[in-house]
């Protein structure tokens, strides 16, 4: 490769004829950003913060609200897709775990990018118990900082991240988990939480 005089071309010598000018390409074009790479990600929420917020259709297609638990311990998990074996597991866990962590004034709520229609069809395969709500639009999970980047078989993706916010009765977070693993999640949680 061989340099022109004007700082404006290059000559390839086998890629044209000689003296041939060739226009450069500015560098910061060839590698800009792809624009959903520049979507700023959701901050993950803190203990003390205010919970976002939401209501979303349950698998009913009925409204549920984080306003309507008011006065009760709300935890709400976020998983990435009904009907898969990840997410059916913990699903599983936090109904066989219902009523104990009802008894110790905990309500349960899961959210995912699914569905309506999915969301039933996951609550009456697996008989599930806990009440799920689907967020399309995935606004609420970005406002619960549970959807950006995350490792995938080893690369970065964009998708849900599996993460579980406790809210206390007046709406405040109490506590943020992301990243968690889905088996043994619901366990190490009634650990943590002393249920």
């Amino acid at each position: 490769m061989t340099w022109s005089s004007t700082p404006q071309s290059v000559s390839f010598a086998r890629a044209a004829p000689r003296g041939t000018p060739i226009t450069l390409v500015p560098v910061t074009t060839l590698f800009a950003k792809h624009p959903y790479e520049e979507t700023p990600m959701s901050e993950r929420l803190q203990p003390g913060d205010t919970a976002p917020a939401f209501t979303l259709p349950d698998a009913d297609g009925k409204d549920v609200s984080l306003a309507d638990h008011k006065g009760r311990k709300v935890i709400v998990y976020f998983y990435p897709a009904a009907l898969t074996p990840g997410c059916t597991k913990q699903a599983c866990d936090f109904t066989d775990n219902l009523d104990a962590l009802a008894a110790a004034g905990y309500d349960v709520i899961g959210v995912s990018p699914d569905k309506p229609e999915k969301l039933a069809k996951f609550r009456e395969q697996e008989n599930l118990k806990v009440t799920l709500v689907g967020d399309p639009s995935k606004e609420t999970l970005e406002a619960y900082g549970a959807f950006g980047e995350k490792k995938l078989y080893g690369k970065t993706v964009t998708g849900v991240i599996r993460s579980t916010v406790v809210v206390d009765e007046q709406g405040k977070v109490e506590h943020a988990f992301y990243n968690v693993k889905a088996t043994g999640h619901v366990a190490k949680i009634i650990r943590d939480l002393g249920v």
